[in-house]
This record gives C-alpha cells, structure tokens and sequence, in this order.
C-alpha cells in the first residue's frame, strides 16, 4: 500500500514541478545568450567560408550585392556582418561601388574581401567568382590548420607514451637478455 501511495505522490510532485527536457533546456540556453560549452565550443571555423559561399550564391542567383550583402550580414559572424552592412548601406546610399567597400575590413579576411569587391567593382568582374574563390581559400587554410594541430597532437602524445612503454621494454626485453647473456658467460667462464 505504502508504494501505491509513493508512486501517487511523485506523479503528483512532477506535475506541480515539470522537469525540463533536453530541448527546452537548449531553448532557454540559446534565448539567454549563453554559448554551449564544451570540446566543440567556441566560433565556427566554417562560418566565414559559409557565408562567402551564401555570398557568391545570391550574387550567382541575380541579387544586387547591397541585397545580397543584407540576406548574408544576416547569419554571417559578427565581423563580417558589421562589414557587409556597411558595405549596403553605402551601396544603397548611391555609393561607387569601389568606394562603398573602402575601409570594411579590419581584420585580413575582411581586408581580402574589401580588395576583390574594389576591384570587381573597377574592373567589371564577375565578384561571384572572387567571393566563392575567397570561400575556398579560407576553407583550405582552416583544414591546414585542423591538420596541423592533428601532427602536432600525435608528437605530444609520442612523448608520454615513449616514457611509459620504454621502461617496460627495457625491463621485459633487454633485461631478460643480459641476464641470460651474463649467465651463460659467467657460468661457461666459471668452469
């Protein structure tokens, strides 16, 4: 009777307090601004080279680049964003299209795509192309440096494991050996 009653009663507590499940917790993180934390935490190394990508496919598709500046400003990484925005609002205020992305950048990928949208916009070029040749440069060198920290990794791990497994080798390998060496020359040299 008594379990009859437990159960009763926690069935009763959880519903006067709901325990959140996995997604209203993901939800609530997200809307209070907090970042997830963990090994995969931190800015999306493949961000830039996404929203490059966005970039020279609106342009592809026909948009103007101040619109399509605006649709990729918004899920662009911050820098990024703030650059395009400017960069449509100059073009939108009737800006040459030269002079409109003068001073967007700040960091060197921004600076390279200030330089190819100046110089799509003086030469006539197609800047699609430059935007999309941009996203698989940056893309290259974020794989360049996966690879990178990857070795690097491997010879920090060499390290530990060389002192852990060369005692062991010298105790069951070459121990035995000279042992058994030493025997069989002490003993022959005995008799």
């Amino acid at each position: 009777m008594s379990a009859v009653w437990a159960a009763l009663l926690g069935a009763g507590a959880l519903t006067v307090v709901p325990v959140p499940d996995a997604a209203t917790r993901l939800v609530s993180t997200r809307e209070s601004g907090d970042s997830p934390s963990g090994p995969g935490a931190g800015p999306d190394p493949h961000a830039l080279p996404a929203a490059f990508d966005l970039f020279a496919a609106c342009l592809r598709a026909g948009m103007p680049p101040a619109s399509a500046a605006r649709v990729v400003a918004e899920s662009a990484p911050p820098d990024l964003a703030a650059a395009l925005r400017r960069g449509a609002d100059r073009l939108q205020l009737g800006a040459d299209p030269a002079e409109a992305w003068q001073g967007t950048g700040d960091s060197g990928v921004l600076d390279d795509f200030a330089r190819a949208a100046r110089r799509s916009a003086k030469s006539g070029a197609p800047l699609s192309e430059t935007v999309a040749e941009l996203a698989s440069r940056h893309r290259q060198e974020e794989e360049d440096r996966v690879a990178a920290r990857i070795d690097r990794a491997g010879v920090l791990v060499s390290g530990p494991l060389g002192l852990c497994f060369l005692p062991a080798f010298v105790c069951l390998g070459i121990v035995p050996v000279v042992v058994g060496l030493a025997r069989d020359v002490l003993g022959a040299g005995l008799m």
